[in-house]
């Protein structure tokens, strides 16, 4: 039977898999015992046991039901789901998740307010490999669970500024955009999300060409977060964070206010529905 030890070294996954094969060994099952009693494919089972596989959430909370292990695989799923991203943003996901106040002005729908579909597009459009499927799992996976924040209590206040040309692109396959933007619509009802459109006829302004983020911690400190075309930039500088901050507050006077974006969304909406 394998303990249930870790090491320094070992990755946040490797921890993972570890604990579901003690927790299976523990309880005398064979894997194909485990597929029988939980419905789960053996061979599924099997890669998340050697940490091939990151499964999604709900899976990890079935088991930790079946195991009666008191959300212990949940916290470790929590902790292995950050290696799916990339180095230089587990930073800024470690700000995101403890944020009380959280602004964007996005030229695509951002992450946070993404359907899975939607989600699985867009992970899938950025990958050049056949062979990227379950990498692509994951990160869907990943992405879905960090909107669990907007339905916290309390629940950090989020303000999104999405450029009309987010709205503007539709995915391959018309249903998928028309869940997309009627979820955006969804999202408006939540008390914690306002969301605004930045027209076109708005004009050239000092954010194009890149995301941004400004995040406030509870203890009233900022920071900004800027992401282009391969690069993305954590600055927590004061003065630089400010002037984003400036940039930020000039765009939102141009923007629409929150009812007429609504509108907005609600139109493009009946404009693709079948």
């Amino acid at each position: 039977m394998s303990e249930l030890t870790t090491t320094d070294e070992e990755s946040g996954r490797a921890a993972l898999g570890r604990a579901l094969r003690y927790l299976r060994e523990k309880s005398g099952r064979s894997l194909g015992q485990l597929a029988e009693e939980t419905r789960y494919d053996k061979s599924y089972l099997y890669r998340l046991e050697v940490s091939q596989r990151l499964s999604k959430l709900a899976v990890m909370e079935d088991l930790d039901r079946f195991y009666d292990s008191g959300g212990l695989l949940v916290q470790l799923w929590k902790v292995a789901r950050k290696e799916v991203f990339k180095d230089r943003y587990k930073e800024f996901m470690r700000l995101e998740n403890t944020a009380r106040i959280m602004w964007m002005y996005q030229l695509a729908v951002p992450g946070l307010l993404q359907t899975e579909e939607y989600a699985r597009e867009v992970l899938s459009a950025s990958q050049t490999a056949d062979d990227k499927a379950e990498l692509i799992e994951e990160q869907v996976a990943a992405r879905m669970s960090r909107q669990e924040l907007l339905y916290r209590n309390p629940a950090p206040q989020v303000r999104v500024i999405l450029d009309e040309v987010a709205l503007r692109r539709p995915t391959a396959d018309p249903g998928v955009w028309v869940d997309q933007l009627a979820h955006l619509v969804k999202v408006t009802q939540l008390p914690s999300v306002v969301l605004q459109v930045l027209p076109f006829t708005a004009g050239i302004h000092g954010l194009m060409g890149s995301h941004l983020w400004l995040l406030w911690a509870r203890d009233g400190s900022s920071v900004a977060y800027v992401e282009g075309n391969g690069f993305g930039e954590l600055i927590d500088e004061a003065d630089k964070v400010a002037d984003y901050r400036l940039s930020y507050d000039r765009v939102r006077d141009r923007a629409l206010s929150p009812s007429d974006s609504l509108a907005f969304i609600r139109g493009i909406l009946e404009e693709h529905r079948p």
